[in-house]
């Protein structure tokens, strides 16, 4: 199917509202990857045992051509893509891709945003417990003065959004079933975007929190689930190699923050992190499972 197709029948959504068939909630695990997942292995431990109540969709370079074992949860799970270039506009067309493609599944009820150097933080049912009973999704959005900010806006895109709405965010996404069906239904903004958002502009940092705080703010926590180090400034976020993992480090990321989860304040506030380099995979192998209790 072509996106046109793609994302209209993605966005269907049944008038009645009880299923007529026995259905369990899955969360749609969405990979935007450019080429091989090499945690994979990390990931294969994350899942086993938890058939049925999750669904992996990849979208690499349209070049890959790498193998994927079939005893792999990966394996199959590669979805028709298309070029992406980072800080351009065709990011944003494959997370909507991945997205309508999730849709499809009428199981999927809620859908993470993950990359490559992903890994989870915790345990598979920790996850799915804490995604599948939030009242919320999970889109960063903020108000930023300055050049990576507001100064990234085009005024070319009032009326439709003004500068007193324009938002920054974490690209990594989480989101219910509702939202994900707003977002790839959207045609008036997303055109806005895909005409004004140029160059510096990065409309995957920008599209979806300018997006959820106009429409749909009530339904949003306004906080990512995906921990990302930017301390030490510029375009990328900091990269961790092999001495970087250590179970006093992990532990830090699950439980060394603060934030409203469900109303209540919390110190779960991030069920993933990034960015793992390659070398990571044997000390992570080693560290992450006892430490968050995988089966």
């Amino acid at each position: 199917m072509k996106d046109a197709e793609l994302l209209w029948r993605a966005s269907m959504v049944p008038r009645v509202g009880e299923f007529p068939f026995k259905r369990v909630p899955k969360i749609a695990f969405l990979f935007l990857t450019r080429g091989s997942l090499p945690l994979a292995p990390l990931w294969e431990m994350f899942f086993r045992g938890h058939e049925g109540l999750y669904s992996i969709y990849v979208h690499s370079h349209p070049s890959f051509n790498g193998t994927v074992p079939k005893s792999s949860v990966f394996y199959g799970r590669s979805i028709p893509s298309q070029e992406v270039q980072w800080g351009n506009f065709n990011m944003l067309e494959a997370e909507r891709r991945l997205l309508a493609n999730a849709l499809l599944d009428i199981s999927n009820d809620r859908f993470v945003l993950l990359s490559e150097s992903c890994i989870p933080l915790f345990n598979f049912s920790t996850i799915y417990s804490y995604l599948m009973a939030s009242t919320k999704s999970f889109i960063e959005a903020y108000d930023l003065p300055g050049p990576v900010g507001r100064a990234r806006y085009d005024h070319r895109m009032k009326p439709i959004v003004t500068i007193g709405q324009w938002r920054k965010g974490s690209q990594w996404f989480e989101m219910d079933r509702g939202l994900a069906i707003e977002v790839i239904s959207d045609r008036k903004y997303f055109a806005v975007f895909r005409e004004c958002c140029e160059a510096s502009c990065y409309a995957d940092e920008h599209y979806l929190p300018t997006l959820v705080s106009i429409k749909f703010w009530r339904r949003n926590s306004n906080r990512s689930l995906t921990w990302v180090d930017w301390s030490n400034g510029g375009a990328h976020p900091a990269g961790f190699w092999r001495r970087d993992v250590t179970v006093e480090f992990l532990q830090s990321l699950r439980t060394e923050s603060h934030c409203q989860y469900n109303g209540n304040n919390t110190d779960v506030c991030f069920l993933f992190a990034r960015k793992f380099l390659p070398g990571t995979l044997n000390r992570l192998l080693r560290v992450a499972p006892k430490l968050m209790k995988f089966n």
